[in-house]
């Protein structure tokens, strides 16, 4: 089952002003002394949109210096890198004891007409198909394609898809993106594992030491997580003790609202 709830996931949300372009939030509380990846990612789209109400976050792009200690407040520091009519920048640094320990750039749009076109969404059944399976870090529900299981250590194709649904949010745009960009720090590594026989997800940290290290998402549309979207992910490479790997968000209706890739380390710990 899930180690958080998304009462709580919902309340680091809440962002409170500290001064010029200062802010803070509460961290997720967990059985667990590290802040998880996700509740940053959430954190500087939340951010973000707080400074710019008539403009939505269209991308998030981040790198993580150092690992965050759930014991300690976590201390955003923004500068307004752009105000245009249109597009609007951010750049966030989240940092602990003057150490940062997140940095991102987030771009912000405001609803525009244009050309649209995509690829064909992948065809991989409906929600009501998929194997229901909590997830530790996803205090929602999650249906997993073909019930595949990252812990396993048996070697697979380097793949992994679900569906997620989020009842009963706030309906604030933001709100929903920054609990999808959560969500979307989980199975990447777990994915890029796959291939790899006799090591899974679960294998971090005793077989293996993993972290990300840059994560980033792009939103096509605008993305309502209380109704079912499916997340099909990818791992074309891991090499140099990297994994890299990349997903795709489809509503109900099979359009492409989001995607998202990331690198990561992925070192095996040495038994000498």
């Amino acid at each position: 089952m899930p180690i958080i709830t998304l009462e709580d996931t919902l309340a680091c949300l809440e962002i409170e002003e500290l001064g010029d372009d200062v802010y803070t939030a509460p961290n997720i509380p967990m059985p667990y002394y590290r802040i998880f990846g996700g509740q940053l990612l959430a954190q500087c789209i939340a951010v973000a949109a707080h400074t710019a109400p008539d403009k939505s976050v269209k991308s998030l792009h981040t790198t993580f210096p150092r690992e965050g200690d759930l014991a300690k407040p976590v201390r955003f520091r923004l500068e307004r890198l752009q105000e245009g009519r249109t597009f609007a920048g951010r750049s966030i640094i989240g940092e602990q004891d003057g150490r940062a320990i997140v940095a991102a750039i987030v771009m912000l749009h405001t609803e525009e007409e244009g050309l649209e076109y995509q690829c064909a969404a992948p065809d991989l059944g409906h929600a009501e198909d998929a194997v229901p399976e909590d997830l530790t870090m996803i205090p929602w529900a999650t249906r997993i394609v073909g019930g595949v299981d990252l812990n396993a250590r048996d070697r697979g194709p380097a793949d992994f898809a679900f569906w997620m649904r989020a009842e009963a949010l706030p309906p604030k745009p933001a709100v929903h993106q920054a609990l999808f960009a959560h969500a979307t720090d989980l199975t990447l590594i777990g994915t890029s594992l796959r291939p790899h026989e006799g090591v899974g997800q679960a294998d971090s940290p005793e077989k293996i030491h993993t972290a990300v290290t840059t994560h980033t998402i792009w939103f096509h549309r605008s993305l309502a997580l209380d109704d079912w979207l499916l997340v099909s992910q990818t791992s074309p490479i891991t090499s140099g003790a990297r994994g890299f790997a990349q997903g795709h968000a489809f509503d109900g209706e099979r359009k492409l609202v989001a995607s998202f890739a990331q690198e990561s380390m992925i070192r095996p710990i040495s038994k000498s």
